[in-house]
């Protein structure tokens, strides 16, 4: 019985992700990867609310670029600007401005938990029923006139 000596490249997910990474084709992922390590180092920098409002778009020359999901965090990241200027100095980055730009959607996906509606109350659901059945009769004789309200 003989083995071949040749060790056969691995199939499946690892091959797939190599050829993903192999040459230049990979250099896009290799900076994806990298600012989301970047991002997500400096994020403890910003206070917690902040942090969940924001994320680092770019390093642009000397820019940190960072997005935000409200106006209200474009300012709030403005003031946090020195302290974020000298914690992305002290991991390496070479940096000197902040460019905060504003987007109106979420920066993160919600959670399936998070986007389900509440259940309804008993009071919501006879609501709710009142008016379908309301909407849906074709007579208005099926209301009943308020005191005072002639027919």
């Amino acid at each position: 019985m003989s083995f071949d000596k040749e060790a056969k490249p691995p199939a499946g997910p690892r091959a797939a992700l190599d050829a993903l990474f192999a040459g230049s084709t990979g250099d896009p992922l290799r900076r994806a990867l990298w600012l989301d390590a970047m991002d997500q180092l400096l994020r403890p920098c910003l206070p917690p609310s902040l942090a969940a409002h924001s994320r680092l778009a770019n390093v642009r020359g000397d820019k940190l670029v960072y997005v935000v999901d409200a106006p209200v965090w474009h300012a709030k990241l403005r003031l946090a600007t020195s302290e974020l200027l000298t914690a992305a100095r002290s991991i390496g980055l070479d940096v000197a401005a902040l460019h905060v730009k504003t987007t109106l959607q979420p920066l993160r996906p919600l959670p399936p938990a998070a986007r389900s509606t509440p259940p309804m109350s008993a009071a919501t659901r006879s609501g709710l029923a009142t008016a379908l059945a309301l909407l849906r009769s074709d007579a208005p004789d099926d209301i009943a006139p308020s005191a005072g309200e002639d027919r």
